[in-house]
């Protein structure tokens, strides 16, 4: 499975920053996918470089493209199934800078 994770990933992180021309998705990478065993269904973990509204409109662009990202798939990758998209905002990035914040503060006390 982490083979076929990592496939989809490199389809869609590809098919993200060079074919999809919808003006909201900004600067989007796409940081994991997990498919269920059975390959019905992807969860597709991305990161927003951006502020709130930014980021809501980039998952926004990314759920209404769902369909010709998973076209994308089944064209590039020989898979019994093609998983059912589904974009979730990874927020590792977030915790791990307010997290450096946090750290930050308490050596300066």
């Amino acid at each position: 499975m982490r083979r076929v994770d990592e496939a989809v990933r490199a389809v869609l992180s590809d098919a993200i920053s060079k074919d999809l021309k919808d003006p909201r998705v900004g600067f989007v990478t796409v940081t994991a996918v997990k498919t269920s065993p059975d390959l019905r269904h992807a969860r597709v973990y991305v990161s927003v470089l951006g502020d709130e509204p930014a980021r809501i409109d980039s998952i926004e662009g990314l759920r209404s493209a769902h369909g010709y990202l998973q076209g994308r798939i089944a064209s590039e990758l020989t898979l019994k199934r093609t998983p059912t998209l589904t974009f979730v905002y990874d927020d590792t990035t977030d915790r791990a800078m307010h997290i450096n914040e946090l750290l930050e503060r308490e050596a300066g006390d």
